[in-house]
């Protein structure tokens, strides 16, 4: 199978190429503002495009930045431009005809609405949405290596991040770590971004805080243990601020809202299995598919457990496997939507249409008989 293929008749060659769409759009989260326009108008506008960007209304300096030092780089004016707002704007990017394809980061409410307003205007779009990420812990893992890992994944960034490990599926033995894993959580140091030696900032809004409280909160009503419990923090200088500390809640089991809702803050669920079996079924039964990790110094467990978990990105002894940029960002199920993924030859084929040609040049009609020796002109 060719993208160019000679002769496939007597004077007959078929070629297939790549073409820009024309006008893309993109639209970006708060929790990466710099990192996820960087998965979009880079590759979109390598590909011979033009970009409008929205980011979010919570943080748009950073991508605002970035256009400014793109401008100063040498891109022309209009390549990349930047539009503010809330739900008009992005109602706007779903309607404009011009507008060919949409890239999207985000909830899933959104990205749903997005996705499906976008593609009844008969545009192409790509939503990357939430998550529920499982880091498995089998009991012949490294334990510092993994304990440190689990830790910085789950409260890394306070947990806003759609790859953070919020969920931990011990298996067997594996359990008995919990109390470690306590006492390193408990360490982190929790305080305003802008601090040093911060490990944990605030959450983006007292909405989100509320939220985060409360989905703790269903947790235990509903009968799981809280070992861990950072509703109560406070922070000298900034008692105000949207601070939850890092939370673990154990004995969560499946049909509980805080393990079937994204949390979005930094709280650990944790669960037990008997084995990588059913570890993997819990995994499997729910809906999100963003990505997962496993801990274990087996190959054979590991590679068990990579043909069939059903995440889209996975890791082996490493808890947030996001992909380099020659790869491409691969969620699936209900973490994403459309049918060409994030950056990476996935990112070209999205922001390129595919067109085929077969031409014929009968060698008849050739009229040169002799070598021309003259300067070239137009014929």
């Amino acid at each position: 199978m060719g993208e160019s293929l000679p002769l496939v008749a007597t004077d007959m060659d078929i070629h297939s190429y790549r073409e820009p769409l024309g006008v893309t759009a993109g639209i970006a989260p708060f929790n990466f503002p710099a990192m996820i326009p960087l998965w979009m108008f880079p590759v979109a506008i390598s590909c011979g495009n033009t970009f409008v960007i929205k980011p979010s209304e919570r943080v748009p300096g950073n991508c605002m930045m970035l256009v400014e030092m793109l401008s100063e780089a040498g891109c022309p004016p209009g390549v990349v431009n930047i539009i503010h707002g809330s739900v008009d704007t992005v109602n706007f990017i779903c309607d404009a005809p011009d507008i060919k394809a949409i890239s999207f980061v985000g909830a899933n409410t959104a990205g749903e609405h997005i996705f499906t307003r976008g593609s009844k205007n008969g545009k192409r779009v790509q939503s990357n949405m939430g998550a529920k990420n499982h880091g498995v812990i089998m009991p012949d893992a490294n334990k510092t290596s993994m304990l440190n890992s689990l830790v910085g994944a789950a409260f890394g960034a306070a947990g806003q991040r759609c790859m953070a490990l919020s969920t931990a599926v011990f298996v067997g033995d594996a359990k008995n770590w919990l109390p470690e894993l306590k006492s390193r959580a408990e360490s982190l140091n929790v305080n305003a971004g802008h601090i040093s030696n911060t490990d944990v900032g605030p959450v983006i809004s007292p909405e989100a805080k509320n939220k985060i409280h409360s989905l703790i909160q269903s947790g235990i009503d509903e009968g799981a243990k809280i070992l861990l419990d950072g509703r109560n923090i406070s922070v000298p200088g900034y008692e105000k601020g949207n601070f939850v500390g890092p939370t673990i809640l154990t004995d969560v089991k499946p049909h509980m809202k805080c393990y079937t809702e994204e949390i979005f803050g930094p709280v650990l669920v944790c669960l037990t299995a008997d084995t990588l079996d059913e570890a993997l079924n819990i995994i499997n039964s729910n809906p999100y598919g963003n990505g997962t990790a496993i801990f274990t110094t087996n190959g054979a467990t590991a590679r068990k457990f990579t043909h069939e978990v059903q995440c889209g990105n996975v890791g082996v002894n490493v808890p947030i496997p996001v992909p380099l940029p020659m790869f491409s960002f691969t969620g699936t199920r209900g973490s994403f939507l459309g049918q060409n993924h994030f950056y990476g030859k996935q990112g070209y084929h999205f922001f390129t249409e595919l067109k085929t040609v077969t031409q014929l040049w009968k060698e008849s009609d050739a009229t040169d008989t002799k070598a021309a020796v003259s300067m070239p002109v137009m014929r």
